[in-house]
C-alpha cells in the first residue's frame, strides 16, 4: 500500500506538472504507469482522469478573480458573453467526440507506442511554429473570433490522441491563427476548465464502480499532489513563453519520446 502511495503521489505530481504545459500529461503518465506496473490494475487508466480534479482546481484557484469578472460581466457586459460563449463554442467539439469515441480511445489510444510518437511528432511542430516569423493580431484571448474559438476547439480534438497535448493543440492553432504566444498560452487555460471538467465527470461516471476504499485514498494522493503542482505551473507558464517560447517543451518532447521508443525496443 506504501509504494501505491508513493507511485500515486509521483503521477499526481507529473499530473500537475505536465497539465497545462504542451507536453501531454496523459502520455507522460501512460509511460510513467508502464515504468512502474500501475498499467496492470484496469483502475490505472481512470486514475490518470480522475487526478485531472486537482489541476482543475488549481488553475481554478488561480484565475478566481478573471473567472468571477467575466461572471459578473455576462450581465452587463457584451464582451464577457461573448468569451463565455466563445468557450462553449471552442469546447463542443472535444465533448462530443470524446463521449463518442470514450471507448475506443481508452482501449485502443491508450497506448504507450502511440505516445512516443506523437510526442516526437508534436515536438517537432512546436519547434516549427515557435520559430516561424508570425504577426499576431491578437494580445488577449477573450477578444478571439467566434470562428477562431471554434477552430481552436477543432484541434483540440487531435488531444484525444494521448502525447499530442491539449494544451499542446490549442496553443499552436491558436498561433497558427493569428494569437500571440502569452495569450495562446492563456486561452488554453480557459479551455482547460469546462474540457478536463467534462472528462472528470463522465470518466468517474463511466467507472464509479472501480471506486473502492483503497482507490479513493490513491485518488485523493495523487489530487492533493496534482493540485499544488498545477498552481506552481499556472503561476510560472505564461511569463516563462512570453520571453522564452515553447523551444523547451519542444525538446522534451522529443527526447522523451526517443528514450521510450528504446525503452520499448529493448523490452523496457
Amino acid at each position: 500500500m506504501s509504494f501505491d502511495l508513493f507511485k500515486a503521489a509521483l503521477l499526481g505530481v507529473v499530473e500537475g506538472l505536465t497539465e497545462f504545459l504542451p507536453v501531454s500529461s496523459t502520455g507522460h503518465l501512460l509511460m510513467l504507469e508502464r515504468f512502474f506496473g500501475f498499467d496492470d490494475d484496469a483502475f490505472g487508466k481512470t486514475f490518470v482522469v480522475l487526478i485531472q480534479l486537482g489541476a482543475i482546481l488549481a488553475i481554478l484557484s488561480v484565475y478566481f478573480g478573471k473567472l468571477w469578472a467575466i461572471a459578473l460581466g455576462m450581465f452587463s457586459n457584451p464582451a464577457a458573453r461573448r468569451f463565455v460563449l466563445g468557450v462553449l463554442i471552442a469546447f463542443l467539439p472535444a465533448a462530443l467526440i470524446g463521449a463518442v469515441g470514450h471507448s475506443f480511445i481508452k482501449s485502443v489510444l491508450f497506448n504507450v507506442w502511440i505516445v512516443c510518437f506523437t510526442l516526437i511528432a508534436g515536438g517537432a511542430i512546436l519547434l516549427w511554429v515557435d520559430q516561424l516569423e508570425l504577426k499576431p493580431s491578437y494580445h488577449d484571448a477573450t477578444e478571439f473570433s467566434l470562428p477562431m474559438y471554434l477552430t481552436i476547439g477543432i484541434f483540440q480534438c487531435f488531444a484525444m490522441i494521448p502525447g499530442v497535448s491539449r494544451s499542446g493543440a490549442t496553443i499552436v492553432s491558436a498561433m497558427l491563427l493569428g494569437a500571440d504566444k502569452r495569450s495562446a498560452a492563456e486561452f488554453s487555460f480557459y479551455l482547460a476548465m469546462p474540457t478536463m471538467a467534462g472528462a472528470f465527470a463522465y470518466d468517474l461516471y463511466k467507472n464509479y464502480d472501480q471506486m473502492t476504499s483503497n482507490n479513493v485514498m490513491l485518488v485523493a494522493v495523487g489530487f492533493i499532489c496534482s493540485f499544488f503542482a498545477g498552481i506552481f505551473v499556472v503561476k510560472t507558464f505564461l511569463g516563462y513563453v512570453s520571453h522564452h517560447g515553447f523551444r523547451l517543451f519542444a525538446w522534451w518532447r522529443v527526447i522523451i519520446g526517443c528514450l521510450g521508443l528504446i525503452g520499448l525496443a529493448i523490452g523496457w
